[in-house]
């Protein structure tokens, strides 16, 4: 094997049964309705209510404008405190309406957002708590629920990576005042592109609904600011037949991940990410710390090492987001603040995982890991 075998990206995207996919094809297409709230979307957001045992589903078109309308619907503004240890799409949904996201530092165990740093950064002008559930682990949900109460505050979670995972037996996606998804084509369930605001509070739902939709509330009827947000029929098709496969996913992304942990157990100064036994997991990201002064190697220099063999590997989600623009101008001494982000920003490296790989070639990229920490 080698980097002429084929190239391995982190997150390529699942795909599940075609010819299910086709006949969801051919039924919009008999449909003749593209869009507009077609009854595949309705079916899509029925099926995956009823997956998370959830009451409201509102399918978007992407997963940062249904954060951008779960942010707006929950009148948020002023300030709002996020980890810096996220895609940046989380502090721009913020920054793009006004709204300063104020970064919190990850705790060293869990990797989510510290519920300790969190209240440290409450101020008069903070109205909400936008927790990141990394890597497919969950937040802090009870301590971070807890402050938000005890300060009057909104709190929402990006769940992008979090679809399938359970807190205490629940589904992600039944917390806070809502959860957002992402079913972008990197997603352990995608549907092509494509996002959902799931909630509880009935009313929330109904005023997501509007705004997804410019506010049209009837035939000409326009009672709420709204933008062009609707999930698209094809969308939906590639989401309802991936949905039907989701366990399958799940069920490589776990064998794959036990695979890379036999391999990597021996290696010294590379650790791996675990997951609570006692929950559902997706599996979806395979994430290591690696340790320079005991592994031997940068994780800049493994990267490179790796992608010499093709395979691709990600730092994700190096720099953090308060060292991007506009965050690092605006708040030029944030880093001395988070001190557990900055050091695991220098140390995670997520691996390939998904239905493109195999036991042998898990194997080999185990053996390219623990023979480049070798060399002198």
């Amino acid at each position: 094997m080698g980097k002429n075998r084929k190239n391995w990206l982190v997150g390529k995207p699942n795909i599940g049964d075609k010819k299910l996919f086709s006949r969801y094809v051919d039924r919009l297409l008999d449909n003749a309705q593209l869009t507009n709230n077609g009854p595949l979307v309705q079916e899509f957001e029925q099926r995956l209510q009823d997956y998370l045992g959830v009451k409201n589903c509102i399918l978007m078109s992407n997963g940062t404008v249904a954060l951008e309308l779960a942010i707006r619907a929950l009148g948020l503004e002023g300030e709002v405190i996020i980890p810096s240890m996220t895609f940046i799409a989380t502090a721009h949904a913020l920054q793009w309406q006004g709204i300063h996201p104020i970064f919190a530092d990850i705790d060293r165990n869990t990797l989510t957002i510290d519920p300790i740093s969190v209240e440290s950064w409450i101020t008069p002008k903070t109205t909400g708590i936008l927790g990141v559930h990394l890597y497919g682990r969950s937040c802090d949900i009870d301590k971070l629920q807890d402050i938000a109460d005890r300060y009057q505050l909104k709190l929402l979670f990006d769940a992008a990576h979090a679809f399938g995972v359970t807190k205490e037996g629940i589904h992600i996606g039944n917390f806070g005042n809502c959860e957002v998804f992402s079913f972008h084509a990197t997603k352990v369930l995608n549907s092509f592109e494509g996002g959902a605001v799931t909630t509880n509070d009935d009313a929330l739902a109904n005023k997501l609904r509007l705004m997804r939709n410019f506010g049209f509330s009837g035939e000409d009827q326009v009672s709420y600011i709204g933008i062009n947000g609707k999930m698209t029929e094809i969308c939906a098709a590639m989401g309802l037949a991936n949905l039907q496969n989701l366990d399958h996913f799940i069920l490589v992304n776990e064998r794959n991940y036990k695979f890379y942990r036999t391999g990597l157990q021996e290696v010294q100064g590379i650790s791996i990410i675990d997951y609570d036994q006692r929950e559902k997991n997706n599996y979806h990201y395979m994430v290591l710390q690696i340790e320079e002064s005991i592994y031997g190697k940068t994780r800049d220099e493994l990267k490179s090492y790796l992608e010499d063999h093709g395979i691709m590997a990600r730092r994700y989600f190096y720099p953090g987001c308060h060292r991007m623009e506009p965050y690092r101008s605006l708040y030029p001494h944030t880093a001395e603040m988070l001190p557990v982000t900055e050091k695991f920003n220098q140390q995670v490296l997520v691996l390939p995982n998904g239905l493109q790989l195999d036991e042998a070639e898990v194997v080999w990229i185990c053996k390219l890991i623990r023979d480049f920490g070798l060399h002198e």
